[in-house]
């Protein structure tokens, strides 16, 4: 769905501008390798798709062009999607669509274990049902992201944000020890011991097939239900809420870039600026479901993208989402982060040392050249 989609918006600007477009498959798995190496052995495209949480690395390493202010529209953009953009007060990126993740829950279970239908609303009862419907071997309470890499942190970040928790205060000092944090991972791995404990790929077949009754994932797993499970009885709610805080929940995007050594900056602008166009994020969102809004403020809750109401739901918990903090070691600070989640889940550590000696390591690896 999304190269078909993708394939139409192309065709449509080659149209317009009188080009050809050669488009490069690659995936989260090893994309960022082969842009390193394609930046190293500079053969890198003239415009490249970046994560949100990559964009960092590679504007801070001197491989992207910085942007014209006045050859794009930055202001048109939703304001918590523009901060990867810049690196040392510099535009190196643009946003193009952006998405969040909320709570699935297993409507039948929850019924058939007398319990009411409509989701938690707190921390406090996530864990107390997730407790009461777990069966054993059979029916899991939660689904709990295990080892599983550049997918953890997207899970344990939203406990840190939503009991108060940070990684980088407003100062840039490193806060990932703290009173809220270890809160939050104990937390996570109480929800652990009455769940699975597995990668996203596993939890999501898990909870299609009726073995999980509360699971925190994204709008891919809607169209997989549908094709694979369509009678399930399932909901979905925003992230919980704990104490007097509102739930926060992860917010991903993918940003759009111009290679600093291109040949035909022109055209690569005009790309850039056409493929990040609400009018045109639109079409794309409106055929991969996954894909999740428009980053143009202007197209953000267009109708045709809004009409049912999971669709509403994830709109309403991305207005109460974070995304990353922007720093070019991010990436590793995220291993050091997911390290510490695994050891305690699997009980080698308990919550306060396991993030002691995260924040022991991150200071050492941001001292490092």
């Amino acid at each position: 769905n999304q190269k078909k989609a993708l394939l139409e918006l192309v065709k449509q600007f080659e149209k317009e501008n009188n080009c050809k477009v050669e488009l490069t498959e690659l995936s989260w798995n090893d994309g960022k390798t082969k842009l390193v190496a394609a930046f190293n052995s500079n053969t890198a495209p003239d415009v490249l798709e970046l994560g949100s949480d990559w964009v960092a690395q590679f504007s801070s390493s001197g491989v992207l062009m910085q942007l014209n202010p006045d050859s794009i529209k930055i202001d048109k953009y939703i304001e918590f999607s523009k901060e990867p953009c810049y690196w040392d007060g510099h535009i190196f990126a643009l946003p193009w669509v952006v998405d969040t993740r909320v709570l699935f829950f297993n409507k039948d279970i929850l019924a058939q274990s007398g319990r009411d239908v409509n989701p938690p609303q707190t921390f406090s009862e996530l864990l107390e049902l997730s407790r009461s419907v777990h069966l054993g071997n059979n029916i899991y309470g939660f689904g709990s992201n295990g080892s599983d890499p550049h997918r953890l942190y997207k899970k344990i970040l939203p406990f840190f944000w939503t009991f108060g928790g940070e990684i980088f205060d407003k100062k840039g000092k490193l806060k990932i020890y703290s009173r809220e944090n270890v809160n939050a991972l104990s937390l996570y791995a109480e929800l652990s011991k009455s769940g699975m404990i597995e990668t996203q790929r596993q939890l999501d077949a898990a909870f299609i097939q009726g073995k999980i009754v509360f699971w925190i994932s994204g709008a891919w797993l809607i169209e997989k239900i549908h094709n694979e499970n369509p009678n399930l009885n399932f909901g979905v709610s925003p992230i919980p809420n704990y104490q007097e805080n509102k739930g926060i929940s992860f917010a991903g995007g993918e940003y759009i870039a111009i290679s600093a050594k291109t040949k035909k900056s022109s055209l690569a602008y005009k790309f850039a600026n056409f493929i990040t166009d609400g009018k045109n994020a639109v079409k794309f969102c409106k055929s991969v479901n996954e894909a999740g809004f428009p980053a143009d403020a202007n197209y953000y809750k267009d109708e045709s993208i809004m009409k049912s109401d999971y669709k509403r739901v994830f709109a309403e918990q991305l207005a109460n989402s974070k995304m990353t903090p922007v720093h070019p070691k991010w990436l590793e600070i995220e291993e050091i982060i997911e390290n510490a989640v695994v050891q305690v889940i699997y009980e080698k550590m308990g919550a306060d040392a396991a993030l002691r000696q995260a924040q022991e390591d991150i200071e050492g690896l941001l001292k490092s050249k």
